[in-house]
């Protein structure tokens, strides 16, 4: 049972965890919090969160979880908000997609690596976002990748790990920097492609009837463009050296693609729609 939960970010994540405990049955309550009175008030409005509070290091008071639900490049400004109101066994976890960036936010704001700072990252999101496109279901059945340091006590990887668990989702631990690198090309390059399509062709002077006639493979491929821009600035940002590291690989691939279709090589291009077909359909359909 988690008595007092704090959530910092009550937004899609942070918000559709407060739900899903809530639906468990294992939390008493949880406190909104963040420097946006009228999100938080919403929030509140939506029995979502039980209490809410604009002073961060107020709102983490007597919690015995707090989940960091900003984007990645406020966590060190976070973590040095709450610093003076947590307590010795507090634990402290965050939902961040990147997670180097956030350990040395964590660092830098603590001085060292709280035993009990569990870094986490839900795979799971919609392309909607706010604390009304919230719902408890969002991580059943979901994957939870938890990245320790070296410094996390064994009983606060625990904890966090029981409270996804209790909402359905499959916890699984990976190092900090596998976690990057993975995530860089499965999830941040595919969001980077969506939105530079998008952004391209809504310069072109025919773009009123190139989206009125964007049929399931356009919005299927570019659904993730309405994500939230601010999560996804920062994710750019943070995660830079993986993310230039699989891009440079995508755009060797894709000039290769491109000279192919400039020299008719139909083998070529036969060969990479097969392949990727069949990878796509092992791994994901599989």
């Amino acid at each position: 049972m988690i008595k007092q939960l704090t959530i910092i970010g009550v937004g899609l994540i942070g918000g559709s965890l407060a739900r899903a405990l809530k639906r468990a049955g294992v939390v008493g309550e949880v406190v909104g919090a963040g420097r946006d009175v009228q999100h938080l008030q919403q929030a509140l409005a939506l029995g979502v969160v039980d209490r809410i509070e604009t002073d961060l290091a107020l709102a983490v008071q007597g919690a015995d979880i707090v989940v960091v639900a900003t984007p990645v490049g406020a966590a060190e400004a976070v973590f040095r908000s709450i610093a003076p109101g947590l307590s010795a066994d507090t634990i402290l976890t965050d939902v961040g997609s990147t997670k180097a960036s956030v350990v040395a936010a964590a660092r830098a704001a603590f001085g060292q690596l709280p035993e009990n700072f569990v870094p986490g990252h839900p795979i799971a999101g919609a392309e909607k976002s706010g604390v009304e496109a919230s719902f408890a279901e969002l991580f059943k059945g979901r994957r939870i990748i938890l990245t320790p340091t070296k410094n996390s006590a064994p009983q606060a990887v625990t904890r966090v790990r029981t409270m996804w668990e209790k909402v359905g989702a499959n916890v699984v631990e990976t190092g900090v920097e596998h976690h990057d690198e993975v995530l860089a090309a499965t999830s941040h390059l595919p969001h980077l492609l969506a939105f530079s399509l998008v952004d391209t062709l809504a310069k072109l002077d025919t773009k009123q009837e190139v989206f009125e006639y964007a049929a399931g493979g356009f919005r299927d491929f570019t659904r993730i463009a309405s994500s939230d821009p601010e999560i996804w600035h920062d994710i750019c940002l943070h995660n830079s050296p993986a993310l230039l590291q699989i891009l440079a690989r995508f755009e060797a691939d894709l000039d290769k693609l491109r000279q192919a279709i400039a020299d008719s090589d139909s083998e070529y291009l036969l060969q990479v729609f097969t392949q990727a077909k069949a990878a796509r359909d092992q791994f994901c359909e599989g």
